[in-house]
């Protein structure tokens, strides 16, 4: 991987010297913004070796720089080690961001180059704005990996299936006059959307063109009366055709949207989000035809679940628990006794979730991080990084399904054989975290940086913490990250959860910690929003666990606990066992009643 990531740096730099270009900027995203991406778009990836799910790589003819978020700080160490790609820690103290970086590096004459399909106008505005400050300018129309990318993937063709409305309890022709209303009041003629899984959202349909994310490959602009969708149309049967033709669709090819953008008539008003279109749209629309740069109206509608996607939820994590209790079951039993390692353990898990119902497939990649791959907080096993599981550490298991009745995200830290007391302590204040957060009761206007410190509390008590948000939003058989709802101590810039807390937004609640060479910790359950009561004071919310799957009591030092944090564990495990016991066979039944027993 090394010698590869030296090869493509190398002839990346010859064809920026041929392009006159000085610095190339190559982001992770794909053309729409998506947190995952098609084969097609891993230019990042191919470019330096470094496959976590997000960061950004930057190259000089003198340097190159991986800038990644905490989550992947040991990867990319890992990954870069050898490459001549230096580690940048985002967020770390005197670490400069991307934009800093450059704006300090190109000097006046000198030009940044970047796709500009891949790149949020937001971002390269600003960017733009400071360089050419310095007298440095911006090139977006280069996409220079593709000249480096020889064996390049083709663009993902999967087949668009239709979400039927008893799956999302309202129609697309629904959704679409809920946004023209939003057009109509903010006084705009079209709407302009790129990202993928709010074209998914407002059309009711479903694809398979991003790993994990039921997502079509497509660009939409909404009129008064007219609804473009730019799309390979192969991907479309009669059956869906003709469902988003009643609705007033029309059909044009995936990339005709760039050029079309240049022939919007200065009489309409364009409206669309800067933070989630990219640049290339956003410059291809003419100077003279007004802009309005405003929050994605599709992206709040579709946090709010409706009553019939709650349900549905409910119904998809019942099936969800009843296969991971069933896999904790068998690795509980089978642990010391059967050859079992990090890769065969995620394929096991995934094989009892293939039994459910209406399985459509794993929410993102699964995360099985043994002893002190589990420190490692985004760990993605390889057949050279594969641990063979011993009955003496923790394993850490995050993992997702995506079901016809919604997305799922769990992770449960599982104590095999015998453990230390400070790794029942550290699990302990880990779970204190995660009950505390679920059990807040509040006024309606709350944002979720007034909810992190219920989960932080127990830990920074101890002087302990963990580098990652403690929550975001999820979709609805859609994407597992989803904004704008969240929970973390403080303003990200990157992050889009500054939304006020509703009934039906659904966020993961997810404390950790992770010591580095030893073990990791996660406890995550998706809780609802929900409506608590409404009297003189105003509206209160509450949250609800929708994850229904045992804590691993053999972790847990009930000393450490308070009687109220106890009182909460019980009645949560009691809640499992009503659900879940009814789905097992006889011994699993019994198991399951040793693990939420009482403490």
């Amino acid at each position: 991987m090394h010698i590869v990531a030296k090869e493509t740096i190398t002839e990346l730099r010859k064809q920026m010297k041929a392009h006159n270009i000085d610095a190339y900027m190559i982001v992770t995203d794909d053309f729409h913004g998506s947190e995952y991406v098609g084969d097609y778009f891993k230019c990042r990836a191919y470019m330096s070796g470094f496959t976590g799910s997000a960061g950004t790589l930057v190259v000089t003819q003198d340097m190159a720089g991986l800038w990644t978020d905490g989550r992947y700080f040991l990867q990319a160490g890992e990954q870069l080690a050898g490459s001549g790609i230096d580690l940048f820690k985002m967020g770390e103290p005197g670490v400069p961001t991307v934009h800093a970086f450059l704006v300090d590096k190109l000097k006046e004459g000198q030009t940044l180059g970047f796709d500009g399909r891949t790149v949020n106008a937001k971002e390269a505005f600003a960017l733009k704005r400071d360089l050419e400050e310095k007298g440095a300018g911006v090139v977006y129309e280069q996409d220079l990996v593709d000249l480096v990318w020889k064996d390049r993937p083709a663009l993902s063709a999967e087949p668009v299936t239709l979400l039927d409305e008893k799956y999302t309890g309202e129609s697309r022709e629904e959704r679409i006059r809920r946004v023209r209303e939003v057009m109509e009041e903010q006084g705009a003629d079209l709407f302009v959307l790129s990202s993928l899984d709010d074209i998914a959202w407002l059309l009711n349909i479903r694809g398979n063109d991003v790993a994990y994310n039921p997502v079509v490959l497509s660009y939409l602009v909404l009129g008064g009366t007219e609804i473009r969708l730019y799309i390979n149309e192969k991907v479309l049967d009669d059956t869906v055709r003709k469902a988003l033709e009643a609705a007033g669709v029309s059909f044009y090819p995936y990339d005709q949207m760039y050029e079309d953008m240049k022939k919007i008539n200065k009489k309409h008003t364009v409206l669309l989000d800067t933070s989630k279109a990219n640049f290339a749209i956003v410059s291809n629309i003419p100077a003279e035809v007004p802009v309005l740069d405003r929050p994605c109206p599709t992206v709040l509608m579709k946090a709010v679940k409706t009553p019939v996607e709650v349900e549905n939820e409910r119904k998809a994590h019942i099936k969800d628990g009843v296969a991971v209790c069933r896999f904790l079951h068998w690795i509980k039993t089978n642990v010391g006794k059967i050859p079992m390692t990090e890769i065969s353990v995620a394929e096991k898990l995934d094989e009892f979730r293939r039994m459910g119902e209406n399985y459509r497939g794993q929410s993102f990649g699964p995360i099985a991080a043994y002893a002190e791959h589990g420190a490692i907080v985004h760990y993605s096993a390889t057949p050279e990084t594969d641990k063979e599981i011993k009955a003496d550490s923790f394993l850490l298991l995050d993992t997702g399904g995506q079901y016809l009745e919604g997305t799922t995200d769990i992770t449960r830290t599982v104590a095999l054989g015998n453990i230390t007391d400070e790794m029942k302590k550290h699990f302990t204040v880990v779970l204190k975290g995660n009950l505390n957060l679920v059990s807040a009761k509040f006024r309606k206007g709350c944002l979720g940086i007034n909810f992190d410190y219920l989960a932080r509390e127990a830990l920074w008590e101890m002087g302990l913490d963990y580098n990652h948000g403690t929550g975001h939003g999820v979709g609805y058989y859609l994407n597992v990250h989803e904004a704008p709802n969240g929970f973390r101590w403080k303003q990200v810039p990157e992050r889009n959860e500054s939304a006020a807390f509703e009934a039906g937004m659904i966020t993961s609640d997810e404390p950790g910690l992770y010591l580095e060479g030893k073990y990791g910790i996660r406890l995550e359950n998706l809780i609802v929003c929900e409506k608590y009561m409404e009297n003189e004071y105003g509206e209160f919310l509450q949250f609800k666990p929708l994850t229904f799957v045992p804590f691993d009591l053999d972790a847990v030092d009930p000393s450490l606990m308070t009687e109220k944090e106890r009182a909460r564990l019980n009645a949560y495990h009691a809640e499992v066992f009503e659900k879940i016991s009814p789905y097992l066979d006889e011994e699993e039944t019994r198991w399951l009643a040793h693990e939420t027993r009482a403490i």
